[in-house]
């Protein structure tokens, strides 16, 4: 799958209005609030990745969570962002930045987050266990951090995975798709896609990146999330993960 695409997707006007809307409208979600309340203190240095239009930023802002770096692929959603950080008067620091390649010295963060399966968004493999290996190099030992991910043996569409496997098996496959977990869709704003992984796999790569797995949820076990949150996004699974010391 072509990055670029994806980049095209997470650029358009509609999609960066979309992030600021939920920016707006839905906020910090009840789950990833219990998280960090669980995982960092707030004087603790957090690097955000794929932070869209602010949505969870702003919601840590206003938690008392003050040293915090928010970061984005997209130009676009990160000029979003610093507008609204005008707009709220939050002088919340957002960069553009590459998680495959960050720009930081080894150890600095106290913690990462990359919310809303913004890890599965990058194509290929190599690319997500890459952005892992960068994201336990910024990081102290012993520090935090917690993504989220669908769960393909969750997903309500198990139908269509059987048949997926069955068209991988006969080599029957997208030609987009670069391994089998993959989604691509075509919508009027571009191309979205998505890697839906297992578990097991999660798991495996977490151990590749030479992270220590410290707990696994779904979002509906951790909390009940009001009708805003259900509207704005599907159920997904939490990954809770450690630096060794």
């Amino acid at each position: 799958m072509d990055v670029e695409k994806i980049l095209d997707f997470f650029s358009s006007d509609a999609i960066v209005d979309f992030y600021a809307d939920a920016s707006a409208r839905v906020g910090l979600w009840r789950s990833e609030e219990k998280i960090c309340k669980r995982l960092f203190k707030k004087q603790d240095s957090i690097l955000e990745l794929g932070c869209g239009a602010g949505r969870v930023a702003f919601g840590l802002y206003e938690l008392g969570y003050r040293n915090l770096l928010s970061t984005d692929y997209s130009l676009q959603m990160i000029k979003r962002a610093r507008h609204l950080t005008k707009v709220l008067e939050y002088p919340i620091p957002f960069r553009v930045c590459d998680a495959t390649e960050l720009e930081f010295e080894d150890s600095i963060f106290d913690g990462a987050i990359f919310t809303f399966n913004g890890l599965m968004q990058i194509p290929k493999a190599e690319k997500r266990l890459a952005a892992l290996r960068e994201i336990r190099r910024v990081l102290r030992p012993g520090a935090w951090f917690f993504f989220t991910t669908h769960d393909r043996e969750a997903s309500p569409h198990q139908d269509f995975w059987k048949e997926e496997e069955l068209r991988w098996m006969h080599a029957e496959q997208s030609e987009r798709l670069d391994e089998f977990g993959d989604r691509v869709e075509d919508t009027k704003n571009g191309v979205h896609f998505m890697h839906v992984p297992t578990r097991a796999e999660i798991a495996e790569v977490l151990s590749s990146a030479g992270f220590d797995l410290e707990a696994t949820v779904m979002r509906s076990e951790l909390a009940d999330e009001p009708q805003e949150v259900l509207d704005f996004s599907d159920d997904c699974r939490f990954w809770v993960v450690q630096k060794p010391d």
